[in-house]
This record gives structure tokens, sequence and C-alpha cells, in this order.
């Protein structure tokens, strides 16, 4: 191809850089790279574009000097062989967002932000905008159906939707990833303390929100959710030179387990439910209709359609009214919207709760007590985690009871994913459903057959 590019990705199996190393090799470029581990769903997308490294492990002897740029992920470490090489080479060096941006620096840049609801805005937004045919670049951090990979990079899209996330941009850069976009349009749902490992306080968690919206240029345009307390506050700051537009809850109704959009014209049926999931189509509203160009009509016929982000209350099984239902959640704000969103879907029917404790925060004896009463809306609350998790992130072990004090509305706390399995089971009844939230896979824990299980 003219202008063809070779890229090295150091840590190429993480989520959002295997979908960016696919999407420069699908764009013609040569894509090599390395990691130390890969996991599904990145190791067999790698292994059928012939991506996926031959050997695990760093080679320095990869790094040579026709090599345009290495792209290094958050997995890596300072002293990684390989990034040590390509500096002694002066070979260019991009964290992932920095990439980024070098390629959409021609384009108008949107951020969606947030502790949580960032992945599924971005995803109504890219399905309204397909829906309608409009072209547009894109980066979001789950699969979404229609799609075949996140990442798209293109010469002709004028705009591109970001989803920008709070975490450091790479080991050498202490930045949150959202501020190496230099947005133009930024959209924040709502903010509530996560990263502990790197943002030990709440304070200093919420001040890179406040950095974000103070990065606003002159004439950009701030959207945020007026429901949000800290949001709120963060958002509405006094600055003529930006326009400052607050979104809130959607008008619903659930009917028979249905949610359904209420407007001045219609009822419209809808695929997803939750308040937080409500809220998160008066976001992607919002941006839609006031910065793109996206007619009423053209928005309500296109979401009735939207099937929801990958691992985000996605119904794995239903049965005679029971369901089996799978979420990302894991930090606390995210279990208390999940849990409250399923009791009120389905009314008075049993809920049985589920959350793996899996993420470093999640594990942390001092971020713990945010736990309290996250769960109480269940009927059931199960709360798992793995030993040897805590052991890999180098963290104390923890109190089983100690734990479950923690969480004050009773939970009952497992380190055994049989024992796990053998409680849920034990719980079932003709008709009650089965919420199991995690940003890990509950050690292996085949869904497939306990849905069948928990149904049969």
């Amino acid at each position: 191809m003219e202008n063809q590019l070779r890229y090295h990705f150091i840590a190429i199996g993480g989520a959002a850089m295997h979908n960016l190393a696919l999407a420069l090799h699908d764009s013609g470029h040569l894509v090599t790279g390395s990691d130390d581990e890969v996991f599904e769903p990145s190791l067999s997308r790698l292994k059928a574009k012939g991506l996926l490294p031959d050997t695990y492990g760093w080679f320095p002897e990869k790094i040579t000097s026709d090599i345009s740029a290495v792209i290094l992920g958050m997995h890596a470490r300072e002293d990684n062989p390989e990034l040590l090489a390509a500096k002694e080479k002066g070979i260019p060096v991009f964290s992932f967002p920095e990439f980024i941006f070098e390629k959409s620096k021609n384009k108008q840049r949107i951020v969606i932000a947030g502790s949580h609801g960032k992945t599924t805005i971005t995803a109504i937004i890219l399905h309204v905008l397909k829906h309608i045919n409009k072209e547009v670049d894109f980066l979001v951090g789950a699969q979404i159906a229609g799609f075949d990979n996140m990442v798209r990079l293109s010469e002709t899209a004028p705009t591109i939707i970001i989803e920008g996330d709070e975490y450091f941009a790479s080991p050498l850069d202490k930045q949150p990833k959202f501020l190496k976009y230099q947005h133009h349009i930024a959209l924040v749902s709502g903010v509530s303390w996560d990263h502990i490992n790197v943002y030990p306080t709440l304070d200093n968690y919420v001040r890179q929100f406040d950095k974000l919206a103070d990065a606003t240029p002159k004439g950009g345009i701030l959207i945020y959710n007026e429901e949000d307390d800290i949001t709120s506050v963060i958002c509405k700051k006094a600055r003529t030179d930006v326009w400052n537009k607050p979104y809130k809850i959607h008008a619903f109704e659930i009917i028979d387990g249905v949610s359904y959009l209420k407007t001045k014209k219609a009822k419209y049926p809808i695929k997803i439910f939750g308040d937080h999931n409500i809220s998160n189509i008066s976001g992607a509203y919002e941006l839609l209709t006031n910065c793109l160009g996206v007619t009423d009509d053209q928005f309500y016929e296109a979401i009735q359609t939207f099937p929801g982000a990958a691992n985000r209350l996605e119904t794995l099984a239903s049965k005679n009214g029971a369901h089996v239902i799978k979420d990302f959640a894991h930090a606390p704000s995210k279990v208390v919207a999940t849990t409250k969103a399923v009791k009120k879907q389905f009314g008075s029917t049993k809920l049985i709760a589920c959350l793996e404790l899996h993420t470093f925060s999640s594990l942390n004896a001092d971020f713990i007590p945010q736990y309290e009463n996250t769960m109480k809306v269940a009927d059931v609350a199960f709360v798992y985690f793995n030993p040897e998790v805590l052991s890999a992130k180098q963290l104390p072990a923890l109190d089983k009871e100690v734990l479950a004090k923690a969480f004050k509305s009773p939970v009952r706390v497992f380190t055994d994913i049989a024992e796990l399995e053998q409680a849920i089971l034990a719980e079932k009844s003709s008709k009650a459903n089965l919420l199991l939230m995690s940003s890990g896979n509950f050690h292996g824990l085949d869904y497939n057959s306990l849905a069948t299980k928990f149904l049969g």
C-alpha cells in the first residue's frame, strides 16, 4: 500500500491495544507485537490475522530500525527490554492515547468520560451513527454488535468518538488517558472513586475529572450528568467561553419487563434497562442531537435496536420468566446501579446477585468499605474472590468474615468457585434471576453451563 508503515506493539494483548493493532493491520500497515501473556478474546483475534506473537516474552532484537513507531501498552514496565531498545535506537514511542491523538489531529475529537457508563454511551452513539450511515472514527472499550473492531482510524471520517479512560496513559506517563486526546467536546457521565492503586484518595481521583473539564477549549462543549453530584460541581464552572450542556434521566416506564422511553409523540421499546442505562441514553441523545446533527426521529428509531455493549447487563439465557445476566460491574457505584436495575426491571422476582472482587481497588482492604450496602437490594448476595489473584497483585490476604461485615447487608463470601456454584444452584427456584458481576471471569466459570443448570 502507499505510505505503508511498520508499527510494533509492546503488550499487544491488551483490550484496546489488540484492537488498534488489528485496525492498523487491516489498513495495510505492517504490525508486529510482543507480550508475556495473551488471553481471550485477544488471543483468537490476533491469531486469525497472524499477529499473535510466536513466543511470549520481550525480545529487544525485534526492535529494528525499519520500525516507524513503537506503541506502548499499560501492561509493560518502564524497564521493558523492547522499550529500552526503542529508546536507544531513537524510534518514536507513543502511549496508546498519544497515538490515537496523533492519528486524529485533523478531526473533531469527542471524548466520552466517567467512572461508569462511558462504554455504553459510546456504544449508543456509534450504533445511532451507523444506523443513519454517518461515517465516524472511534475507539470504544467493549465489543459492539455490528462492529468487527473496536478501533477505527480512517483518512476520511471528520470526527472521532473516543471512550476516555481516567487511568494512566502509560508506564512512562502518569497523566490520565482522557487528557491526551485534547478534546473539542467532552461528555462526563458520573464520577465515583476508583483505581485506588493510582488515585489513593477520592480528592485525587476527582481532580483528574476537574482537569478534563478545565481542558475544554474555547468554543468547546461540555456535556454532563446533572444528577451526579460530583460531576455537576465539576462541570458547572462559570466559563463563558464553553457551552455547558446538562442532561438527566430520560422519562421511561417498565411494562411487562420491557422498558419504554416516553416522549410527547410516542413510547419507544428498548432492549436495555436500568436507571443508569436510561441516563446513558440521555447523554448520548444530547451529544447526537446537539453536536452531530442527528434528528429526534433518527435517534428514537435507532435506539430501539441497540442491543447493549458486551458484558453490560447482558442476558445469557432466559426461561419461563427467569434470567441469567452478566455485567462488567465491579466498582461500588456500578454494583449498586446494576443490582438495582435488575431488581427494578423484574419486580418481585427473587434476585441472586454474585460479585467477584477482581480489581486492585476491590481487593484492597482500604477500599473495601466503599462496598457498604452495595448489594442490599438483592434477595441473596454472594461475594467471591480468588486468593491467587491477591497474590498476583501482591496484596495481603483478606479475611472472609471481615469482608462480609464490610458489606453491612448480608452477604456470603466464597474463595472456592465450585462452592459458589453449588450455593447458587441451591438458591434457584421456579422464578429467580441470577446476576453475575465481574470485570474478570469468576476463575474460568462456565457461564453457559451454569445458566443451563440454573434454568433447568
